[in-house]
């Protein structure tokens, strides 16, 4: 059938199904006073200045208790009483609490701990007379194998504040692309010809280079980006079950450029991660533009995403994400003006269309591919559907059909190894597949995919993966209080998808679909229960169990809100 031809439409609904849990654990309990993700009725903080740790971040001490950062690595203060921190040592340490543990997740790491006194494991790396330890042959090793990339330096967040820095490229491209409109060698549906002159702008090797990829994408595992949680620490934890592919959040190109560090802090790669890209969003060119072209310069990435699937609001009112899908013109602007500036493969992310019934991805495809993209990824949802219908994966092998030389991944709804193989084997419905909420749900996901079995894993063994996940994330974020602030705010998020997970032992019926709500049951143990609540007040006790005790009167409201169940 041509791809061409209107198709019906499957707007399959997904209803209130019950995942199949083996009697013997099924529990009537009595309705929970605990708040859990569904059931908070307290308003969440919202728009770019939400409060990105928390309301509990203001339980943190004020400026004027905390330790001065030169301080507490035993140097003197360049401010001297201009200072806005505490120099008192011995009233610091005082107020500052026990430590978490004997064991520095940072000092382990670099042979070295920026914190310091701060710490909440300074008794790791200090002496009696506050004296911070070095281990000099870790800290040399470390400088010489780096584990992390990206890092933006000082120097170069100054010229971007105060807009210093030049982009060649974008300015090169803006008067190719203002000459190309003149020649008015257009074709009626608003592409530009891909025999204009103008356009022969690149050298031969790399026009060479963009068409054929540098990435083989084709077959390999891929992390979706995932805004949130999507970091650093969480794509570590994913390729340690051999995840191939890893991309950051999605970054505000407008953003990177105003040189915001919590944007640039999104660019960041793990030397784990053999295969990373960025994505970007935004909706002008040539501020996009030099977003890419500064990656391009100052970042190791091997590709970067253009967000067109954004469905959120904020997104897509400014014209920017899934809003470029009805702005072809606009859209071309972009992808060629990425393509050009850029020095790695450009892939795109993008949804069927905007409204149920109007699809549009099939005839974007080619244009993709002809404006010089290597890969598509389609999210087999329209824009309003978000992840209230399930993902249309006939539409996503219809969009194969469209595609020439480049590979199109399709995402929605994956959980299971068997899932992701009935599409890119059985149905042949695509080239790969991104996982997204499967990868929350169960990160262990690709090592099921990787050995094509199902992994009854244990309360422990997942206890074990949140240890994990908190020791990288004080590696990123600080084991100061403001780092374990943040890194026990991202795994509670994290945790707001965990506990949808229903152990495979205990489910009559196997695999586990995505949009199956488990009933009130018993685990195998007690942690396993546990780990079943979706009690925030819960969830919290999980995160003592690996980063110490929350401070009193700890509550927590997730951000994200699954709105793929009918509640």
């Amino acid at each position: 059938m041509d791809i061409d031809e209107p198709q019906a439409v499957v707007t399959t609904s997904v209803g209130n199904s019950v995942a199949p849990i083996k009697k013997e654990f099924l529990v009537v309990r009595e309705p929970s006073t605990a708040p859990s993700a569904n059931e908070s009725t307290e308003k969440r903080e919202t728009g770019i200045n939400r409060d990105r740790y928390g309301a509990n971040s203001k339980e943190l001490p004020a400026a004027k208790d905390k330790l001065c950062p030169r301080t507490s690595v035993g140097l003197e203060c360049n401010y001297s009483g201009e200072c806005k921190f505490t120099h008192d040592i011995e009233s610091f340490m005082a107020k500052k609490g026990p430590d978490l543990g004997r064991r520095c997740p940072v000092f382990e790491a670099f042979g070295t701990c920026e914190y310091g006194l701060r710490c909440r494991f300074a008794q790791a790396h200090t002496t009696a007379n506050y004296r911070q330890i070095v281990d000099e042959d870790k800290v040399a090793l470390s400088e010489q194998e780096k584990k992390t990339f990206n890092h933006v330096s000082k120097d170069m967040l100054i010229r971007l504040r105060k807009k210093k820095v030049d982009f060649p490229r974008t300015r090169d491209f803006e008067r190719v692309w203002e000459a190309m409109k003149g020649n008015n060698n257009v074709e009626e549906d608003g592409d530009i010809e891909e025999e204009d002159d103008t356009m022969r702008i690149d050298s031969a090797q790399k026009r060479q280079r963009i068409q054929t990829g540098t990435v083989d994408f084709r077959g390999k595992t891929y992390l979706g980006p995932l805004t949130t949680l999507g970091n650093l620490p969480f794509r570590r934890t994913c390729k340690g079950f051999g995840v191939d592919i890893t991309c950051s959040e999605m970054a505000l190109a407008s953003n990177i450029l105003q040189g915001k560090q919590s944007e640039l802090a999104l660019l960041r790669r793990h030397e784990s991660e053999d295969i990373f890209g960025v994505q970007l969003a935004g909706r002008r060119a040539d501020v996009i533009g030099r977003a890419t072209e500064f990656i391009s310069a100052e970042c190791n990435v091997d590709f970067i995403d253009l967000n067109l699937g954004c469905p959120i609001e904020l997104a897509y009112n400014k014209g920017s994400g899934s809003a470029l899908l009805t702005q072809p013109w606009q859209m071309e602007r972009i992808v060629r003006t990425i393509r050009y500036v850029s020095d790695c493969d450009i892939t795109v992310k993008f949804r069927t269309g905007i409204k149920p019934g109007d699809n549009l991805a099939h005839k974007l495809i080619p244009k993709f591919e002809r404006w010089g993209a290597v890969m598509g990824t389609l999210h087999g949802r329209s824009r309003q559907q978000r992840y209230t219908k399930y993902a249309d994966w006939e539409y996503i092998a219809r969009c194969r059909q469209a595609t020439g030389q480049i590979p199109l991944f399709g995402g929605g709804d994956v959980l299971s190894w068997e899932d992701y193989w009935d599409h890119l084997e059985t149905q042949k419905q695509c080239d790969g597949v991104m996982i997204g909420r499967g990868a929350l749900i169960k990160p262990w996901i690709f090592r099921e995919i990787n050995e094509r079995r199902v992994w009854d894993i244990s309360a422990n063994e997942r206890l074990d993966i949140l240890k994990d996940f908190a020791r990288f994330g004080m590696e990123h974020w600080g084991t100061d209080a403001h780092g374990i602030a943040t890194t026990r705010r991202y795994l509670l998020e994290w945790q707001s998808f965990l506990h949808r997970y229903v152990p495979a032992g205990i489910l009559e019926v196997l695999p586990q679909k995505m949009n199956d709500r488990p009933p009130a049951y018993y685990g195998r143990n007690d942690l396993e229960t546990l780990m079943a609540s979706s009690s925030s007040k819960d969830w919290i006790k999980i995160s003592e169990m690996v980063l110490g005790p929350a401070p009193d009167g700890f509550t927590f409201i997730p951000k994200h809100k699954s709105n793929s169940y009918d509640d």
